[in-house]
């Protein structure tokens, strides 16, 4: 299967124009680039493809970086995110649609159950989450504390891995570096990818690498959780941000999309009445409030946006205090949620 990923991808670069304007139809060619604002295709200018270069290694062909994420990949995973697809069977069938290929012969079922899993694929993501284990007195939960985040009730979506591996790029030798992994799902609780933060050993603060945040598998639609949501919801960009404001609302559900592109394309319960869309203080962290709000109130959802005072609710909780952004919280919410959610100081 890696095999016949990585010649697929080849082949796709050979066409990377052609991929691009086929699968990124919103954005466009400038120089020996084609940009858009990310894999779902959202028109905008944060994401690159090159379009000419070698088969593979840093600066091939077909290659990609969002530079409002630091997510990057090749065309097959453009294909999988511009298409919402799930499995990664999928994103090669669609792949060699594309090509004109013909698909397979199927593998056997003992080739299959011990195939080494895609790189960055939702198995990879899955096996990795496995691997991983709880965060209570390791490196991941020094982290956190350090942030000032000392509610982790709820958290079993975050695991500690003490040697993930981590490449700067195709061609760079390999590192390990203790990181905290977290299980991206869909609504039933299906792990559909993963994240990873590495950390410096210390716990101080994240590892000394160029991006000590990457995600994996399929993220489009699905989220970091925190509790099943039901009637009232919270949704975020990153996990420290999220975290933060369950440190005041222990007891209401939240997810964090990863990014202002996901938030906006985060799925929705079907029982959601109220959405608390919870911004970071940018450009991005606005355009995905706007974009998320119009979608909840299309839904007949209630949708309000929670504003920090600084740059995000993170930088609240380590520079103004928990007392203050409880005060900050409890201005901007439902007052039923008020009662139902806010904990309330010793």
């Amino acid at each position: 299967m890696a095999r016949g990923a990585s010649e697929l991808a080849c082949r796709l670069a050979r066409e990377a124009e052609a991929v691009c304007r086929h699968y990124l139809s919103n954005g466009r060619r400038h120089g020996n680039y084609w940009v858009v604002g990310d894999v779902a295709n959202t028109p905008g200018r944060s994401m690159f493809v090159r379009l000419k270069g070698g088969e593979s290694g840093r600066g091939g062909a077909g290659k990609w970086t969002d530079g409002a994420t630091a997510d990057h990949g090749d065309l097959l995973d453009v294909i999988r995110g511009s298409c919402g697809l799930v499995d990664f069977h999928d994103v090669m069938d669609e792949a060699r649609r594309f090509l004109s290929l013909p698909r397979p012969e199927p593998e056997p079922e003992w080739r299959r159950q011990h195939a080494r899993a895609p790189t960055g694929s939702p198995e990879s993501a899955r096996r990795l989450f496995a691997m991983s284990r709880s965060i209570a007195g390791t490196v991941a939960e020094t982290y956190l504390r350090n942030r000032g985040i000392a509610a982790l009730q709820g958290t079993a979506n975050l695991r500690f891995h003490p040697r993930c591996y981590y490449r700067p790029c195709d061609d760079a030798p390999t590192q390990t570096w203790p990181a905290m992994i977290a299980a991206v799902t869909a609504f039933g609780g299906e792990i559909t990818g993963a994240h990873r933060t590495w950390l410096d050993p210390s716990g101080e603060d994240k590892a000394p690498i160029d991006t000590p945040r990457r995600a994996m598998g399929q993220l489009l639609g699905n989220a970091v959780r925190f509790d099943r949501a039901q009637d009232v919801m919270a949704a975020g960009e990153g996990i420290e941000t999220v975290l933060s404001l369950r440190c005041v609302m222990p007891d209401m559900p939240m997810v964090a999309a990863l990014s202002a592109a996901h938030l906006a394309a985060i799925l929705l319960p079907v029982t959601l009445r109220r959405l608390y869309i919870v911004r970071d203080d940018d450009a991005a962290g606005a355009g995905a409030a706007a974009r998320l709000i119009d979608r909840a109130k299309a839904l007949g959802i209630e949708a309000i946006a929670l504003s920090p005072t600084l740059e995000d609710f993170n930088d609240d909780l380590r520079g103004l205090g928990v007392d203050a952004l409880r005060t900050a919280i409890r201005t901007q919410i439902a007052p039923q949620d008020v009662a139902r959610f806010m904990e309330l100081p010793a």
